[in-house]
């Protein structure tokens, strides 16, 4: 255990077991300093991992400082360590995380609810980037990731930050049991993106979004204007980064937008009140 003295609050490093094989999973738990028990989210990191060096990276740390504060419990999960991975930012490897990470939200699940500070029937998920496109997989009411039988309480809502694999080309089959123009939600969807991300472009998941809500499904997308990837990071000058080459010679820009990053802020505040706590 420790304390980030930048960021006044304690984590603990944890382990847990994946329901459907072997392998054990590391996390990074952290609660608010008040009595439980607790609301609680499940973290999904982007392709970057979760951090450098056994430490989270400071958009989920500080993203874990700020919800802990409102009085939710944090489980952010590390998916690709265990694995023996490093970053699989535009490599072969993020298919497996497609297929397998479903799994480890909904271990993380079965880990928070097997806790007696937690609210069992009070749990949400959110993602970024990879992770986000992780928590769609997830949450789709075909999931290959859910547990048979299902939990008693599944999530109660999800987020997704600038989501990839937010198409229905990913959404559906083999990465999940839906066919094409189907996808449905188990639990209200919230998806924050920026409108100059080049990266996990913003055009193919609106459509995606805006056909399931015309569907019916509960589901929600703000676009920020002239925002790039990661534009909720606390404190990240815009920049290229090196890696990885997109298709069409650039490379992705990221980087903090401080209106989009202060309004996503408010928007996640609101939409876990009315989804998560209820």
């Amino acid at each position: 255990m420790f304390v980030n003295s930048a960021l006044s609050f304690e984590t603990k490093k944890i382990s847990l077991q994946r329901q459907s094989d072997t392998l054990e999973l590391m996390a990074f738990f952290a609660k608010p300093n008040s009595p439980p028990p607790y609301p609680a989210l499940v973290f999904l990191h982007g392709c970057s991992g979760i951090g450098v060096s056994g430490s989270l990276s400071s958009t989920y740390s500080t993203w874990m400082r700020l919800l802990t504060e409102k009085g939710y419990a944090v489980l952010a999960i590390d998916s690709a360590t265990p694995r023996g991975f490093g970053s699989t930012c535009g490599r072969p490897e993020r298919k497996t995380m497609y297929f397998e990470r479903p799994g480890d939200a909904y271990s993380g699940l079965a880990y928070l609810q097997s806790r007696e500070d937690i609210i069992a029937n009070q749990i949400g998920l959110i993602g970024w980037s990879q992770g986000g496109g992780i928590a769609l997989l997830t949450i789709v009411t075909k999931s290959i990731g859910r547990p048979v039988p299902p939990p008693r309480d599944d999530f109660k809502a999800a987020i997704a930050f600038y989501p990839a694999a937010c198409s229905d080309k990913y959404q559906s089959r083999p990465f999940t049991e839906v066919e094409p123009n189907s996808w449905s939600t188990a639990a209200p969807l919230l998806v924050l993106h920026g409108a100059k991300d080049n990266w996990t472009p913003p055009t193919p998941c609106v459509d995606f979004i805006d056909a399931a809500k015309g569907r019916g499904e509960p589901v929600e997308i703000v676009v920020y204007p002239g925002a790039a990837h990661s534009f909720d990071a606390p404190n990240l000058p815009l920049r290229r980064r090196s890696f990885p080459k997109l298709r069409d010679g650039s490379f992705p820009l990221i980087g903090t937008d401080k209106a989009a990053r202060e309004n996503a802020i408010w928007r996640v505040s609101r939409f876990l009140e009315e989804h998560v706590r209820q």
